[in-house]
């Protein structure tokens, strides 16, 4: 079988080494720009992994152009919902919060440029707010996180926006990962340990057969 790597749609290239030494094409999606609402969503980005190793495109050992972008379909909102009501999930969701530096930065904004920031500290300022436990138990399902975005967010409520947006665009891009690998019969590959922990957790508990591999980064 083939291999699809997830969540991003770009990967490092000793990460991209070990996935040709164990599949014969390693497919890649296009940056995810999700939309809440018609007003509201993320900004893609126009860059493939082709463009960094053409030659591997032309020999058609990358394949790429798989477009997730758009609003959700309702299919996806109701399984959206199911991975935000699961305690387990939220609760590693929660522990990679705290714990895992580049699930962080997938999610938050990094640093201003000039700013002095010391290594172990957390990815901004506005990242304190989500350690506390409480986050992993507060309740939220696509259409509060919507509400949210309608209105002119100040204080607790704005963080309570981020966190659910951080929660919805985590569980789609695993979602479509689950879709794409059963439309193409691939098999999903990560070097992110969170993102394997949480796609092994919906397909666990919603009996979904799929082959997850996880490729342990080490020493880059």
């Amino acid at each position: 079988m083939n291999a699809l790597y997830y969540p991003f749609h770009l990967c490092h290239e000793r990460t991209l080494d070990h996935l040709l030494a164990d599949y014969q094409i390693v497919h890649f999606r296009d940056f995810m720009a999700l939309q809440l609402t018609p007003m509201m969503g993320t900004t893609a980005f126009p860059d493939r992994m082709g463009d960094y190793y053409p030659d591997f495109l032309k020999t058609g050992r990358i394949a790429q152009g798989y477009n997730l972008s758009g609003a959700m379909k309702p299919n996806m909102v109701l399984a959206v919902n199911q991975d935000l009501t699961d305690m387990a999930w939220r609760n590693h969701f929660q522990d990679f919060i705290l714990n895992d530096r580049r699930f962080q930065r997938g999610l938050f904004p990094h640093p201003k440029e000039g700013t002095t920031q010391h290594p172990e500290s957390p990815v901004t300022p506005e990242w304190l707010q989500f350690t506390e436990k409480e986050w992993a138990d507060t309740s939220f399902d696509v259409e509060a996180v919507r509400i949210l975005s309608h209105r002119r967010l100040h204080g607790k409520e704005a963080t309570q926006f981020e966190y659910g947006w951080a929660l919805i665009k985590t569980s789609v891009s695993l979602l479509y990962t689950i879709e794409l690998c059963h439309q193409l019969d691939l098999v999903a590959a990560t070097d992110s340990s969170a993102h394997h922990q949480l796609l092994t957790q919906t397909c666990q508990r919603d009996g979904v057969s799929l082959e997850n591999i996880h490729v342990k980064r080490e020493g880059y």
